[in-house]
């Protein structure tokens, strides 16, 4: 008799015989005691011996169904090995030693590997067919882990008990980044350029996009704390700007965001950022990418609308073929944003595979279960400004140093020279042209250049005119040297704007980060001091957070 046996692999007959004979057993067992001519007549009925009767009935009363009762076939005993000992030995080491490599070896090279060993050990070697059956007896999944690692079998084989259940609207709030796959040119020539960054944020109850950030830049902690402030703040005007006429109500803080482990999600100031207005920051499990299942379908989503632009470069190069992508690119990266913007709206009045309803439609039905609206920013201006990256400087007589550079206002008059308290000073990399004071009273306050003829510049800028003046071995700390690199800096791109691809990206990656702040007040941006990459191509300086 099988034991747990698999009922959907049982031949018909068996299956039948097993059947019948449930129905005869179980009033046997029922019974309780059964007379002789009870139990005799059983016999009769199922062409069985008295003693096998007895078997059955033990074994139905261990497990009172019917799979218990099939006849094992005749034969071995599945499973069962009739090799000798010392060839299993052989087996076994050479499937441990050689089989399970990195160099994934075939069954063949198995097997001339078991023959090698067990000429040298004066033994028969096996079959081919015999070493195929030892290997399809291995555990799949530890299988993979000695050859392609232990996240390549967690992803494989790694149960994922239960499901990811959020109810309420803002509950949990995912962000990931993606490489958008189509090329955008620059404003000023129509001229392709690269692949710009797309950090998405999804609202996991409702589906709906809470937020993007597209910037030519890699991911960095900037990009995540600007899509924090998009999904946060609400979307009309930012629409009207775009000449988008549609719904997007999704505004106010989460209770949770969920990311991944890169380090753009580490930082400091992103991290006390969330801490300050009550969002739980929390990071995916390692080894654990299902966690993260619902931006990455978003995204997917997402990139399999931007292959049917212009310019797209698809998913990978046998879908591209002899598709020339930097040929065929002509959108710019604000027409790409205003492209993703009208995308995203029409993908939440779409009805969703998962919900069986538009994400705005479960939004609504969500929010009206609410028994008060989301939180809202109790100081918009201070949000922004908590989750930019901050130092602790003096204030000396003459002002505020922050990179070799000299801030000064009247209201620094107060601390200047006296004492030796810090203060907290807060500054955004894509301008360096005003810093964030926050006085012993808690109150933040802009502190501009000290020199106001200076122009804004940014951060990534700063680094490599420091790093020219390095390799000229003149002062880091001379501010008129500096800005003059920057001024020398900027008019050799502009001179060869026209000519290279790079120096078009530069120039486009410093207007648009120029662009993106007033000098005076943020207004709509977070930023962050991580700024990804220098407009010249060079790599991004550490700059000290929270010291």
């Amino acid at each position: 008799m099988a034991d747990q046996t698999d009922i959907c692999v049982v031949d018909d007959a068996a299956w039948e015989r097993a059947v019948a004979r449930e129905a005869v057993v179980r009033r046997l067992v029922m019974n309780g005691s059964p007379d002789r001519a009870e139990f005799l007549s059983a016999c009769r009925k199922l062409g069985l011996n008295r003693s096998r009767l007895y078997e059955l009935i033990r074994a139905y009363k261990t497990r009172p169904v019917t799979s218990s009762l099939v006849t094992a076939p005749a034969g071995s005993r599945s499973g069962s090995r009739r090799l000798p000992d010392e060839i299993e030995v052989v087996i076994s080491e050479a499937i441990e030693s050689f089989f399970k490599s990195s160099q994934k070896p075939s069954i063949h090279a198995l097997q001339k590997e078991v023959r090698r060993l067990c000429n040298h050990r004066g033994l028969r070697a096996p079959c081919w067919t015999s070493l195929r059956n030892r290997v399809a007896a291995l555990d799949p999944a530890g299988l993979t882990a000695a050859r392609e690692g232990a996240k390549a079998a967690r992803n494989l084989y790694h149960p994922v008990p239960g499901a990811y259940h959020v109810k309420r609207i803002f509950e949990v709030v995912q962000i990931d980044h993606t490489l958008v796959d189509v090329i955008v040119v620059d404003r000023a020539y129509r001229q392709p350029l690269q692949r710009p960054w797309l950090t998405l944020a999804i609202d996991v109850a409702s589906r709906m996009v809470a937020g993007f950030y597209l910037t030519l830049e890699p991911p960095s902690t900037l990009s995540v704390s600007l899509v924090i402030q998009h999904l946060v703040q609400p979307k009309l005007d930012w629409l009207e700007g775009l000449g988008i006429k549609a719904s997007w109500p999704t505004a106010g803080l989460p209770e949770s965001i969920h990311v991944d482990n890169a380090k753009e999600f580490r930082s400091k100031a992103l991290r006390r950022g969330a801490e300050e207005h009550g969002i739980s920051l929390q990071y995916r499990p390692i080894g654990a990418p299902h966690y993260g299942g619902h931006i990455e379908r978003l995204i997917g989503t997402m990139m399999g609308a931007v292959h049917l632009l212009p310019g797209s470069t698809f998913s990978n190069i046998q879908d591209r073929g002899a598709y020339n992508s930097a040929a065929k690119s002509v959108m710019t990266l604000d027409e790409l944003e205003r492209w993703l913007a009208l995308e995203i709206t029409r993908y939440h009045a779409e009805r969703h595979r998962s919900l069986g309803i538009p994400p705005i439609a479960a939004w609504q039905e969500a929010y009206g279960r609410r028994d008060m609206p989301l939180r809202q920013p109790y100081d918009p201006e201070g949000f922004q400004i908590d989750f930019l990256p901050s130092v602790e400087r003096m204030v000396r007589r003459d002002g505020i140093h922050l990179f070799g550079l000299r801030y000064w206002d009247n209201i620094l008059s107060l601390w200047a020279g006296r004492g030796d308290r810090q203060l907290r000073v807060s500054y955004d990399p894509r301008d360096l042209s005003t810093v964030f004071v926050r006085g012993p009273d808690g109150q933040r306050y802009p502190v501009r250049f000290a020199d106001l003829r200076h122009p804004p510049i940014t951060l990534a800028e700063h680094r490599r005119a420091q790093a020219v003046l390095r390799e000229r071995g003149r002062s880091l700390e001379d501010e008129e040297l500096i800005f003059a690199v920057i001024e020398e800096q900027r008019a050799l791109v502009d001179a060869a704007t026209g000519k290279t691809r790079k120096a078009r990206r530069s120039a486009e990656r410093r207007d648009r980060a120029l662009s993106g702040v007033e000098p005076a007040a943020i207004e709509e941006k977070i930023p962050d001091h991580a700024e990804a990459c220098d407009i010249l191509d060079v790599p991004t300086f550490e700059v000290e957070e929270w010291s």
